[in-house]
């Protein structure tokens, strides 16, 4: 009989699932199936436009005022829709990372046990978001006018600023593997928004937090701008910040408190 028109056909049985060998999602939610060039894509361009927004916003602002306390809240303001907006488009894809020390923390994390990108996909994003960074400044620069680039004389390497950094960084991965060691990864959109646009007032530096962004700022003589001695100084604080984010992740999120605090039956 034809298999096609047997009176009661059996419902095939699905076969068993078989154990994903891809890294899972992690504090950027990077999704195992999506390519890895898409990924690298994804950075580039996210990060391109967050410092678009971030460098525009702040000749636009200044553009408008003279005043500098609008020109700041100017600033935020776009960069906290924009990086929300972008956390939202982009995270399904490459995890919306658009920051080294999350991708590096991120490594981190997996080369000890956890879920996380390879060593592979880090040497990928990396390069990524700072050839994005640099185009987002030049690419900024062009819209209003200003010369492609013109390295930045705002210098910013006083010790104050630098402890800002720390203080920045170290906030921004708490919160972000925090998200994730609680699964609530769903509100990153909005949380590291949020947080992002609080620091910009709570934080002498008005929170950097970014490697990748310092330098594409170097690249602009403009109201966002870093002078390029200030870089080295400030991404170094960047990555200290971040492993005081991930000690305090560790302190905090301990794994398996919960579980072993459970009383026995």
């Amino acid at each position: 009989m034809d298999a096609g028109t047997a009176a009661s056909p059996q419902p095939a049985t699905p076969p068993a699932a078989k154990p994903s060998s891809q890294p899972q999602p992690a504090p950027g939610a990077t999704p195992p199936r999506a390519p890895l060039a898409a990924r690298a894509a994804a950075e580039l361009v996210g990060t391109a436009a967050l410092v678009t927004i971030v460098v525009g916003s702040g000749i636009q602002a200044t553009g408008l005022t003279h005043d500098v306390a609008l020109q700041l809240l100017a600033n935020s303001t776009a960069t906290v829709f924009g990086l929300g907006v972008l956390i939202a488009l982009l995270g399904p894809v490459s995890g919306a990372h658009f920051n080294p020390v999350v991708t590096l923390a991120e490594w981190w994390t997996a080369r000890r046990g956890g879920p996380g990108v390879t060593l592979r996909e880090t040497a990928l994003y990396v390069p990524a978001q700072i050839a994005g960074a640099i185009a987002g400044s030049i690419l900024a620069d062009a819209m209003f006018g200003k010369a492609l680039v013109k390295f930045s004389t705002h210098d910013r390497s006083a010790g104050h600023l630098l402890l800002g950094e720390v203080v920045a960084t170290a906030g921004l991965i708490l919160l972000i593997f925090g998200l994730a060691r609680t699964n609530r990864l769903h509100m990153a959109a909005v949380a590291v928004a949020s947080y992002i646009g609080a620091a910009y007032w709570f934080t002498s530096s008005t929170s950097f937090a970014n490697p990748a962004v310092t330098i594409g700022r170097a690249f602009t003589d403009t109201f966002a701008g870093i002078a390029p001695g200030s870089v080295a100084g400030f991404v170094g604080m960047q990555l200290i910040g971040a492993v005081v984010g991930l000690a305090l992740v560790g302190l905090i999120f301990m794994p398996g408190r919960a579980a072993e605090e459970q009383p026995t039956a």
